[in-house]
This record gives structure tokens, sequence and C-alpha cells, in this order.
């Protein structure tokens, strides 16, 4: 059966997510999720280039900020990350190899900088302040899911959402607005 080129790269994207996903970017191979797709590996390298830009692909995110108030920012964003976490797995894996990888890294900087800076813009009003302050609201939330989805501290994972956005956001709407 041929693909159209479009489908043939979502094939290829979603066998990659799922490679990352069970193996890491480290031991994800072309090869692996060439078979995974079931297509040649010369047809990744065709699309992607290479094993980086494939991972940046398949590690395309939109984090879906809500639309929050002021003043309600700190716990929405506690309560969106939380669901965002739980129902991407992804997001896990991007976050468990930024930490050896530096592609891996630079596209965690990427989607945080280009989608948590200009949310922290507008609930602040403050763009000489705001990425400071859109790091910091990063440190807690990146924070948060290492310690409750990869490391699985007993303690994190057995709370609660709601005991979590009692907890931090506080925090998170201090780093805002305090």
């Amino acid at each position: 059966m041929r693909r159209s080129s479009a489908e043939t790269k979502t094939v290829i994207l979603a066998a990659a997510r799922e490679r990352f996903a069970a193996d890491g970017y480290d031991k994800a191979t072309i090869r692996a999720i060439a078979a995974d797709a079931r297509i040649d590996p010369a047809m990744v390298m065709r699309y992607f280039g290479n094993k980086e830009k494939l991972f940046a692909a398949a590690a395309e995110f939109d984090l879906e900020l809500p639309e929050l108030a002021s003043e309600l920012a700190g716990a929405g964003l506690v309560r969106h990350f939380l669901r965002k976490w739980e129902a991407d797995e992804g997001l896990q894996v991007l976050l468990r190899t930024g930490v050896t990888n530096e592609a891996a890294a630079e596209r965690m900087r990427t989607i945080f900088g280009g989608q948590v800076l200009p949310f922290v813009v507008r609930i602040t009003g403050d763009p000489a302040g705001a990425p400071l302050r859109a790091s910091l609201v990063a440190s807690q939330l990146l924070g948060l899911a290492l310690s409750r989805y990869i490391l699985k501290f007993p303690p994190m994972v057995a709370a609660s959402e709601e005991e979590l956005v009692a907890r931090l956001g506080p925090t998170i709407q201090r780093y805002l607005t305090g």
C-alpha cells in the first residue's frame, strides 16, 4: 500500500515518539524507528535528515496554555501541567532525555521559551521581568514533573492533583505576580 508523503511523515513521527518513549533518545535508532513504521530506514533519513532532527520533530509540543486570570494563574498552571504530563508521555520522554542530551534540552528550552514566556508576559504585563519569572515557573513545573513522573518519589506520586495545586499554586503565583 502506497502512502502519501504526509501520511509517511505521520507514521514515522508516531513510531519515533513511541520508540523514544520506550528506549530514550540515546538507545533509539533510526533502524528501529523505521522497522516500527514498516519502512526503509532511508525514508526516515529522507524526511528528517538525521536522528536529532527526527527527535526535534517528534518532540514538537503545544502546551496548550489556558487563558487564565492573573490572580488564578498559579493554581491554573499547576493543574494544567499536571493534566498535560499525565496525558502526554512524550513530554515525560522529553524531560527525561533533556537531562542528558543537549538536543532534547534545547527542544525543552524552545518549547518553554516560546510558549511559557509569552504567557508570563501576558499575565504580568512586564516584558523586562518576564524571562526570569518564566524561568522560575518552569523550574517548579519541571521539578514537579521530574519528581512525580520520572523519579517517582512516592509522596509526589501519591499526592492528589488538588493537593499539589494547593501547595504549588501559591509559589507559582508568587513567581508570576509577587
